[in-house]
Order: C-alpha cells, then sequence, then structure tokens
C-alpha cells in the first residue's frame, strides 16, 4: 500500500464516503505513518481485530 492509496482512504474516511475501512497487519505500519501526519489525526478511531487487523472509521469529535 503507497501513502498516495492511503491518503485517498484516508480522504474518502474523513468526507464519510467510506463508513469505516479494515487495515491488515501487513499494511498497519504503513496506512499508520501517513494517519499520523494528518492535522484531523485525532478524529480517525482504530478498533484492533484478530490477526492483527484494525478497523479504522473517523469521528466527528476528536478524542482527547
Amino acid at each position: 500500500m503507497d501513502k498516495i492509496q492511503v491518503h485517498e482512504i484516508l480522504e474518502k474516511l474523513a468526507s464519510k464516503e467510506f463508513e469505516n475501512y479494515r487495515v491488515s497487519k501487513e499494511q498497519f505500519m504503513d496506512f499508520r505513518n501517513v494517519l499520523v501526519k494528518r492535522n484531523d489525526f485525532k478524529h480517525f478511531r482504530g478498533t484492533a481485530q484478530h490477526n492483527g487487523e484494525v478497523i479504522y472509521e473517523y469521528t466527528e469529535n476528536p478524542r482527547s
């Protein structure tokens, strides 16, 4: 997964085009490296799943 793909996915989550997005264990570091550089980083919530997968959602209110 490259940075452009991750950026597009994050934009779709932020615009509510995607309700959530599942990231595999293998994709996690590439995804997170792009995510943490965003100004709205705290609006994204990742929920851990089995086998190292994470489901990301965009929330209206940032976490503290």
